[in-house]
């Protein structure tokens, strides 16, 4: 168990460098286009220059940005992160392995209940509310 922690520690640091290197991938013509969003598609054209990788044309999203498979999908404090609505979710939630994200939709009474029970459960939430 001690192996795979530091194993996933070290994968950590990997993806960590590997996203500051990775560009930000962006519609072909979107900044020339203001009807053209800046969310990623794919280049589909017959003569799309972008689609052939011509150089000087941005980069493609391909399978090698992709970070290790271990860490994917992970927090980057390594937990997996859980989005919870409502307190009855936290029963099904492990806190040595899942981190817990209060969906954006839940008001702040239900909140605040969220979070006196993961307390109690010793469950650490990403998104507390913050006391003015």
């Amino acid at each position: 168990m001690d192996d795979l922690n530091s194993e996933k520690e070290r994968l950590l640091k990997v993806r960590k460098k590997q996203k500051l290197k990775k560009p930000d991938f962006e519609k072909y013509g979107h900044k020339h286009k203001k009807r053209v969003t800046s969310a990623w598609r794919k280049p589909r054209g017959s003569q799309s220059k972008h689609r052939i990788m011509r150089k000087g044309k941005p980069p493609l999203v391909k399978s090698g940005y992709g970070s290790p498979s271990l860490v994917r999908y992970l927090h980057p404090s390594g937990y997996e992160e859980i989005i919870v609505f409502n307190v009855g979710e936290l029963d099904s939630i492990d806190p040595k392995m899942q981190i817990v994200r209060i969906g954006r939709s839940v008001g702040k009474k239900k909140r605040l209940e969220i979070e006196e029970k993961a307390k109690s459960l010793g469950i650490h939430i990403i998104n507390t509310v913050k006391e003015v």
